[in-house]
């Protein structure tokens, strides 16, 4: 003799409607943060034809229900491919980019430290890149410190950017 709780058990055909609603709209999120990727990062995403078409549509799109509509294709489009393997391949892109922005940081950083009147700065800095051309560097702050105009200072202070940023490259 069953009960009708074990008779509703055995009928269980996969995941209820709000399940796959939850589902559809994690794959709708991640299509909404495809569409936010330059060109040439989506490029790196292996997506069908049809999906990046979409993707790439959602740009000239500038009504907002257009807008809204091509998202919910866009997410029914998602359910054609392993969500986790793209949201995994979107992960990757964005955290190649906080890192690009935490370089940045540092290479600014240097700059500013370099240029205030510390030599405790130039010496980690020499201590830190020894293959550096410690003249040339020096030549970089002196003019940088000692440009005549604000228009000058901000060109000095730009190849001095540029300087440690390479150097930092050639660390790499």
């Amino acid at each position: 003799m069953t009960t009708d709780f074990e008779a509703d058990t055995e009928e269980f055909e996969g995941p209820s409607k709000s399940q796959r609603k939850r589902d559809m709209h994690v794959l709708q999120e991640i299509g909404r943060e495809l569409t936010e990727l330059k060109e040439s990062q989506l490029a790196n995403i292996e997506l069908p034809d049809e999906l990046r078409e979409a993707i790439l549509e959602m740009e000239r799109i500038r009504q907002r229900e257009a807008r809204r509509r091509q998202l919910q294709r866009i997410g029914r489009l998602m359910q054609l491919v392993d969500g986790e393997e793209v949201a995994a391949q979107l992960a990757a892109i964005k955290s190649q980019g906080t890192l690009s922005i935490q370089r940045q940081h540092l290479i600014e950083r240097w700059r500013d430290e370099l240029l205030s009147d510390e030599a405790d700065a130039l010496n980690r800095f020499i201590a830190e890149y020894p293959n550096i051309e410690i003249q040339h560097l020096r030549q970089l702050i002196r003019q940088a410190r000692k440009a005549p105009t604000q228009t000058k200072a901000t060109t000095h202070a730009r190849k001095l950017f540029r300087y440690i940023r390479d150097t930092l490259a050639q660390h790499e």
